[in-house]
């Protein structure tokens, strides 16, 4: 073997085992954007685009799509403390929810949540955040929101380890202006979740989502199950979810049986 060919294969080897520890440390790094998405409160700012589809809405079974667009900024206060804005602004389009009563399409109500949460998770691991939650009456028609502005507490708490994701949101709202002739606003948000993540970045979830309203006394418990994955398109990561819905309880107007949600996240780390 000559001297050229044998510098070759060890330029080419060593080329290779570059390529290998980059994989490996774009693995680690995808892995640990995925786990981050698991947390509701995680220092990453993250813009999800979710689109969900229900039906069995009111005595026509009308149907309802909505895309929540759900960004998350976290804001560092100190060394100690992170505030994380999260914003849900939903574009809805939706037929008959409400009887014969034709098609809308628009934005609906924009809730606010802000959360004051420890940079550290505690000795225990445990990681957690509390603050308000706001509602505006942002909907561009009536059937479409409210008409109410709406205030209350909210708080979340969660665990992580070795891929395994466990823990709950949690909010109130109440209302306390808006349009009189509305229906009040008394309804308090439980949102269990689970989640685990795969080395190569795919994230398994189940949780629910639901609401109790206390003025009208009634569940809403529609409960989800999501696979995601997180890709790196052109340097830009993403993640791409799929999930199916089951409505164990809803009000009477509905929605019921089963629904579907889809989307993408858009992901910007610090780095």
């Amino acid at each position: 073997m000559s001297m050229k060919s044998e510098w070759a294969i060890r330029l080419a080897a060593t080329l290779a085992s570059g390529l290998l520890v980059c994989s490996a440390a774009w693995a680690e790094d995808t892995q640990d954007l995925a786990k981050k998405l698991s947390n509701p409160i995680a220092s990453l700012i993250s813009v999800p685009f979710q689109f969900n589809c229900n039906q069995g809405y009111g005595p026509n079974d009308g149907d309802k799509g909505y895309v929540n667009i759900q960004p998350v900024i976290p804001f560092s206060l100190n060394d100690d403390w992170n505030v994380i804005s999260r914003t849900i602004l939903p574009v809805a389009y939706q037929h008959d929810i409400a009887g014969p009563s034709g098609n809308q399409f628009g934005l609906g109500d924009i809730s606010q949540s802000l959360f004051f949460s420890p940079k550290k998770p505690t000795a225990n691991g445990i990681i957690w955040g509390v603050g308000p939650v706001f509602l505006f009456p942002t909907a561009t028609d009536e059937l479409l929101g409210g008409q109410k502005w709406g205030a209350g507490p909210t708080a979340v708490v969660l665990k992580q380890k070795d891929g395994w994701t466990v823990g709950m949101l949690a909010n109130h709202i109440w209302s306390f202006a808006g349009d009189g002739d509305r229906s009040d606003i008394n309804a308090t948000y439980l949102q269990p979740f689970v989640s685990y993540t795969t080395k190569d970045a795919w994230t398994f979830s189940l949780n629910t989502e639901s609401t109790y309203n206390w003025e009208a006394q009634q569940w809403s418990v529609p409960i989800n199950f999501q696979v995601s994955k997180l890709v790196v398109m052109d340097k830009q990561p993403i993640s791409l979810f799929a999930g199916v819905r089951y409505w164990a309880e809803s009000p009477d107007n509905g929605p019921d049986g089963f629904g579907f949600r889809t989307g993408i996240t858009l992901l910007f780390p610090n780095k």
